[in-house]
């Protein structure tokens, strides 16, 4: 029994002597802090953190100010009603305490073991001060030890009145305005001493969540959130029930808020990158602003400047029609010019990532890739003419070519692509299957509501300009997996690392044969030795181009679309109405050609001339362009084409003969005379 007991003596030694030991070192930790926050001194009350965005040439663009709305003003010129709605709603303690809410610490504590999850926080309004002035909203222990040092510095340093002060000036109230008064003025039109008991409840629930309980982004949850603080402000005793009551039934009259001015540079590219980098960095609206954040970019500003300057030569002024483009460099995947319509004032909806319209013909290309991978070749000729195709469930359909033209006899693929002949698209998805054509664009990152029908050959199908742009820029770098992205990294405001885009770890799904193939057939519609029942579809700007260029135009009875490539850049563009008018002015159907063409010449005017290389495995021949045979020195037309090795058409074009070309000639001879027959020999 000693033995037992002088045991349990000993243990009880140890675990006094431990408990000791860690009393000890938590004493000796909280001297040091205090030492520290001491030495420390004052944190000053007010701190700027403006995210920067950056150009791809390390320019700044734009400066997103935390403090675009930002006035101070005194405690005493703040209203009683808002102090008192503030701290009912975030801080009843703030006045008993040194920073810290031991009690409320741990009742949320057991409350959120009891929740199994975080349903409660327990921060003060010190804390909160803490974290918006001088941190990110990380949620990291690191981020948590210095909030908590911020704050006791705060408190050593500082009265309670400076700090509930200086936290009413800088909270986020959403919609840019920072601290009370400037949202006494957005939301209300008035200085922050002239607010209601009605106005203060309403506008004190908002930081807890700006998107959510802003009246603006939601009533419904604002009035909701309204009525619990005024419940709370009653049960604290700052008001009777009769107030209570008659501040919730209030109708409050909101002043309509000013529209902010554009950014100068690029303003829908802006707002692609303010999504990007928060889907990056998982955070909202808010917290991008005041963040502190060095945002670089892809931004090529001269690129910008050529895409908005050709919008605004090309268009009519007084046209209401609306227009969109968009400049990837392939090789890498980023997003060199964007624009999202004609004026951002008027309309801030980015009509390259956010509407969705028929692609018409540009849908074409991805068509024929999948026909190269069925037996296709770019000479496999379809007769051109009106066909009705029975459907599997009993009905008829009968597409038709532009305008009624036709050619009446078979054509190329090549030239039907260059001519953008709808027979033969819907011929070739017929036979292929639309459930593979529907396949192919999944290959090349188009995905959604496609319907597998076989008008789906003529663009029936509703994708956005982003996600065409990006399918073709697989055709120009098959090899590549880059994503179009608008953000190359991102940084905190002491140069520390967040993000930096890294292209994806993916086998490419495209085959480099048939993209080439494909490629260089979508040169056609520039060249006129592909001219049929009608010229190729570019003829139009074909002229303008010094250089070769890959494209292919839609056109629906309300979108008209351009994309096309080199191995630089990829550009698209579409015009058209918002409302889904048709378009029934000849010229307007002509813009999105006009304004690809500016833009891709300027664009390249600084860049090395290269072509597509032909990758192993394929080689040029050339055909006559009528018959798609093997083309002889008597052919009045050659084109060069270009097939798989074991696809290369043998036979050799027998209709263009010695004597057929010599005819014309000699016919001519005997017309004009010696005179004419010298010219000819000499």
């Amino acid at each position: 029994m000693k033995k037992w007991f002088h045991r349990q003596n000993k243990w009880i030694q140890r675990g006094l002597l431990l408990g000791s030991f860690s009393i000890a070192l938590v004493a000796i930790a909280m001297t040091l802090i205090l030492l520290y926050a001491l030495i420390s001194g004052p944190p000053p009350l007010t701190t700027e953190q403006n995210t920067i965005y950056y150009s791809q040439d390390g320019s700044v663009i734009e400066e997103d100010f935390g403090s675009k709305r930002r006035y101070w003003v005194d405690l005493d010129d703040i209203s009683p009603y808002i102090i008192q709605a503030t701290l009912t709603s975030e801080d009843r303690h703030f006045y008993d305490h040194s920073g810290f809410d031991m009690k409320r610490i741990g009742a949320a504590v057991l409350k959120n073991i009891r929740n199994l999850a975080k349903v409660e926080g327990a921060s003060t309004i010190t804390q909160q001060y803490a974290r918006n002035l001088y941190l990110s909203h990380e949620k990291t222990w690191v981020r948590k030890t210095k909030e908590a040092i911020y704050a006791l510095r705060l408190e050593m340093f500082y009265d309670k009145d400076e700090i509930l002060a200086g936290y009413l000036n800088s909270i986020y109230y959403g919609h840019g305005a920072y601290g009370i008064e400037a949202a006494s003025r957005y939301f209300f039109d008035k200085h922050a001493n002239e607010l209601s008991l009605s106005e203060s409840a309403m506008l004190a629930g908002i930081p807890k969540g700006p998107s959510y309980y802003s009246p603006f982004n939601n009533e419904e949850n604002a009035n909701d959130r309204q009525k619990q603080i005024l419940a709370s402000m009653e049960a604290a005793g700052h008001i009777d029930a009769s107030k209570s009551a008659l501040a919730s039934q209030e109708k409050l009259a909101y002043h309509e808020p000013n529209k902010e001015d554009a950014p100068d540079i690029a303003p829908y590219f802006q707002d692609a990158v303010a999504v990007e980098a928060m889907n990056r960095l998982d955070i909202d609206r808010e917290q991008l602003t005041v963040g502190g954040y060095h945002i670089y970019t892809t931004l090529d500003i001269p690129t910008q400047k050529v895409l908005e300057k050709s919008m605004e030569q090309h268009i009519d002024k007084n046209s209401e029609i609306q227009a969109a483009g968009i400049v990837i460099a392939p090789e890498t995947g980023s997003i060199q010019a964007l624009a999202g319509g004609r004026n951002y004032e008027t309309s801030s909806f980015n009509r390259v990532t956010q509407a969705k319209r028929m692609v018409g013909s540009t849908i074409k290309p991805f068509l024929y890739y999948e026909a190269l991978g069925s037996g296709f070749t770019p000479t496999t000729q379809l007769v051109s003419k009106p066909t009705k195709f029975e459907l599997g469930n009993g009905e008829v359909y009968a597409p038709s070519n532009f305008d009624g033209y036709y050619a009446n006899e078979p054509i190329t693929m090549a030239q039907a692509l260059a001519l953008s002949d709808n027979i033969y698209a819907v011929k070739t998805n017929v036979y292929l299957g639309p459930e593979r054509l529907k396949e192919t664009l999944g290959k090349f990152g188009i995905s959604g509501k496609i319907p597998a029908v076989p008008s789906l050959a003529l663009g029936t199908a509703t994708l956005s300009l982003y996600d065409m742009t990006k399918a073709y820029s697989k055709l120009a770098r098959p090899e590549e997996e880059n994503v179009p992205h608008t953000i190359t990294k991102i940084t905190d405001s002491h140069g520390n690392m967040l993000y930096e885009y890294e292209p994806p770890d993916n086998e490419s799904m495209i085959d480099p044969k048939r993209a080439f193939l494909t490629a260089h057939m979508m040169t056609g519609m520039f060249d006129s030795s592909l001219d049929g029942y009608m010229r190729v579809t570019g003829s139009s700007i074909a002229g303008k181009l010094s250089r070769p260029y890959s494209g292919k135009s839609g056109t629906t009875n309300t979108d008209s679309w351009m994309i096309g490539f080199s191995p630089e850049l990829v550009t698209g563009i579409w015009t058209g109405y918002d409302q889904g008018k048709q378009i029934t002015r000849t010229s307007e159907l002509q813009y999105s050609k006009d304004i690809w063409a500016d833009v891709m010449e300027q664009s390249h005017q600084d860049r090395t001339f290269s072509t597509l290389k032909a990758p192993e495995g394929v080689v040029g021949v050339y055909v006559d362009p009528a018959t798609g045979l093997r083309a002889t020195p008597y052919c009045d037309t050659q084109r060069l084409m270009y097939f798989e090795e074991d696809k290369i058409p043998e036979s050799f074009c027998t209709e263009h003969t010695f004597e057929e070309n010599r005819q014309p000639r000699e016919k001519e001879k005997n017309k004009g005379g010696w005179k004419d027959l010298l010219e000819w020999l000499f």
